[in-house]
């Protein structure tokens, strides 16, 4: 699992996974949300733009990430 740390209220989804996740573009980031290829807390997330808090976990493909609050 990997651990991403924010510094605010929320990040974008789209924002989450272009700089933790384990894709090479936006467009491809945006094309996997689409697919319905990305979960947030277990459920399949269709929302480019979702806010995903400290303590949620996203998981695309193989990668897990849980967001923290921190540095």
């Amino acid at each position: 699992m990997k651990i991403f740390y924010i510094t605010t209220e929320y990040i974008e989804l789209v924002r989450l996974l272009k700089a933790a996740g384990p894709y090479e573009s936006e467009a491809v980031v945006k094309q996997s949300i689409t697919d319905g290829l990305v979960t947030v807390d277990g459920e399949v997330e269709t929302r480019r733009k979702c806010k995903i808090r400290p303590r949620q976990v996203v998981v695309a493909g193989e990668i897990e990430i849980k967001v923290k609050i921190g540095q």
